[in-house]
């Protein structure tokens, strides 16, 4: 897959293509039957199909520091997009001179004079220009005279998440700030995942036996609720069970809240300055502080213990499944 930032990266002899425009925060299973039928679109029609998304998220433009919680970092972003079979993915950078762009001029100078869009493929509530004022309608009343076509893709999956409601980003940010990462999982079509370096830490899961992986998450990432989850720690292409501590550690009067991953049974492991992953599958237990350090380790065994399950079990529902299920 092919990646651009700005249109000066898009090749000069670039030709006809099938778009899609948004976020894409965490390409959920929604966002995936958009970007799904726009590569099956590109595919029907003989061309390329190119991804547009922006950096830094458009409301942090609009309306500083209000940037939302992100549930996917745009490298990861790119890999998902790349497994859906895109062929170039254009990160545009977010200014305030690009946002005043008017409807018809994001349309002509992106979709028109670069991308040579020969179909775009979006949601029904897809916005854009400024003060988002342009929408669907707009976009293929100038299909018209620019000869591009217009398909409108239904995103709104449903399922037990959120209580039934339809799936989104917002909805994907609500349920793992409330610690609900099963829920999340749902709508994402995998875990929820954070990622950051490892950095040192007071040392203190070292000291108890469980040494523990202290990561220093990128600016803005979606965290789960302070607590105990079980899940997997990936270090390069290294996947390994892990239970995960969100939170302040009030054990030890912590302030700084911090996630920390104990690849189980795993002993002398060096991850000190590598950059890792850590995806939640499960929660365990809410955080605690208990009357002592022997009710503490009692504790930590039986996290280690309920996180090994939860594990296991999953990865034998997942081999039954198959590949999809993972």
């Amino acid at each position: 897959m092919q990646r651009w930032r700005g249109l000066e990266d898009i090749p000069q002899d670039w030709g006809r293509s099938v778009v899609t425009i948004g976020s894409y925060d965490g390409v959920h299973r929604g966002h995936q039957l958009i970007i799904g039928r726009a590569v099956e679109r590109a595919r029907e029609l003989g061309v390329p199909s190119v991804v547009v998304t922006f950096d830094p998220h458009p409301s942090e433009v609009v309306r500083p520091g209000s940037h939302p919680p992100l549930l996917a970092p745009h490298h990861r972003r790119a890999e998902l997009m790349a497994e859906l079979g895109v062929d170039a993915l254009l990160i545009l950078p977010f200014t305030q001179e690009f946002s005043k762009l008017s409807p018809a001029d994001f349309i002509v100078k992106v979709l028109v004079d670069k991308l040579h869009a020969r179909a775009v493929i979006e949601g029904p509530n897809f916005r854009f220009g400024h003060r988002a004022a342009g929408n669907v309608a707009f976009l293929s009343e100038l299909g018209q005279t620019y000869d591009y076509e217009v398909e409108v893709v239904d995103l709104y999956v449903r399922g037990e998440a959120g209580g039934g409601e339809p799936f989104s980003s917002t909805l994907t940010r609500r349920l793992v700030a409330e610690g609900d990462v099963e829920g999340a999982a749902e709508i994402l079509g995998r875990p929820h995942r954070v990622e950051g370096v490892v950095v040192r830490g007071a040392q203190r899961g070292r000291e108890l036996g469980y040494p523990t992986a202290n990561v220093e998450t990128l600016p803005h990432t979606a965290i789960p609720a302070d607590g105990v989850y079980a899940g997997w720690l990936t270090v390069a292409d290294e996947r390994m069970p892990a239970a995960i501590s969100v939170g302040t550690n009030p054990q030890f009067d912590g302030t700084e809240r911090t996630v920390e991953a104990y690849a189980i049974d795993r002993v002398g492991l060096d991850l000190y300055g590598l950059h890792v992953a850590v995806d939640f599958l499960a929660y365990v237990r809410g955080q605690e502080k208990f009357d002592s350090i022997e009710a503490l380790l009692e504790a930590i065994g039986a996290d280690v213990k309920r996180s090994s399950e939860l594990i296991e079990a999953y990865e034998v529902r997942a081999s039954a499944e198959g590949p999809a299920a993972r």
